[in-house]
């Protein structure tokens, strides 16, 4: 049977409250990217064939933010689960997040040599193994999470399953991938089209992430409403700064090449709207984001200030 705390005790536990005055989010994200690290880690031994499983961890454990995994603990404990019970699913949502920047690395697709700080996995194996470690990476997620999750019902289990199957398909990354290759070079790309490509490619893993956690603790259907919205709004928020960063930031500061998106003439939004408005629409999403979140009153904190720390991020 399920382990599920009562709702009310995360709510009104001052010592456990999000609301508590010494809550930081620094400390918060740190702590989150420590367990994530240190049970991927855990997740993916080397061994034969060694070549496979060392390019799939060379990326796997190449640092980054780890938000997407931290977002699906978040919601998990939000309403009313636990941390163990959404970490195989974290750790695949972040399996299956690597395995979108192997693949968009490739020279076939956005062509680039740098990631988090570090060479491509393709510069550094070979085109034909980053395809095959991105492959590896998608199809062990799936495994992960239907093999190690503990102490949730199937039907939950198989909710997330669905969820993340759609969000990373023709549905969801690869149909914003295709349309993103189709419209490169391209100087009359519409809002239209620039908001279907992000919202496929970048906001619905993010939503992915945030409900995941929501649907292993049994979160009820206004529930996932809400936190749709809420994900929904930071995936826009989260490319709008992106695409700001590309423009304003050094490669040494993201990881990765730095006014690559000009280079390639791709539409951005701040190509179609300029700096200044892009950034205004950023606050709005994350506005947006944060009333999305008011039915489940302080509880919502680490999501509140994850919002917040997505417009202000520098990389």
């Amino acid at each position: 049977m399920m382990q599920k705390k009562d709702k009310g005790m995360v709510m009104t536990d001052d010592r456990n409250s999000p609301r508590d005055e010494q809550f930081d989010l620094h400390t918060y994200l740190a702590e989150g990217k420590t367990l994530v690290e240190a049970a991927l880690d855990r997740a993916l031994p080397v061994i034969y064939p060694e070549r496979i499983y060392e390019a799939m961890r060379y990326s796997l454990l190449a640092g980054g933010k780890r938000l997407r995994p931290i977002l699906c603990l978040t919601t998990c404990e939000m309403v009313g689960g636990t941390r163990e019970m959404a970490l195989p699913t974290a750790c695949a949502l972040e399996m299956v997040h690597t395995m979108s920047l192997i693949h968009d690395d490739l020279p076939s697709m956005d062509n680039d040599d740098y990631r988090r700080g570090k060479l491509t996995n393709h510069k550094v194996f070979g085109d034909d193994v980053a395809i095959l470690a991105g492959d590896g990476l998608l199809a062990y997620a799936f495994e992960h999470i239907a093999v190690e999750t503990q102490d949730v019902p199937a039907a939950n289990i198989l909710k997330v399953v669905a969820r993340l199957g759609r969000a990373v398909g023709a549905a969801g990354l690869v149909g914003g991938q295709i349309v993103d290759l189709e419209s490169e070079g391209k100087p009359d790309i519409s809002l239209e089209t620039l908001q279907f490509i992000h919202t496929h490619k970048t906001a619905a893993l993010l939503e992915a992430s945030v409900v995941s956690g929501a649907l292993l603790a049994g979160a009820s259907t206004t529930e996932i409403e809400h936190l749709s919205r809420y994900a929904y709004q930071i995936g826009l928020a989260f490319q709008i700064v992106d695409d700001i960063l590309d423009v304003t930031a050094s490669s040494e500061v993201l990881g990765k090449t730095a006014g690559k998106d000009a280079k390639v003439q791709k539409a951005t939004y701040p190509s179609l709207w300029g700096l200044e408005e892009s950034k205004r629409q950023a606050e709005m999403a994350i506005a947006d984001a944060t009333s999305a979140l008011e039915s489940f009153g302080d509880a919502a904190r680490p999501l509140v200030e994850i919002a917040e720390f997505i417009i202000r991020r520098q990389y």
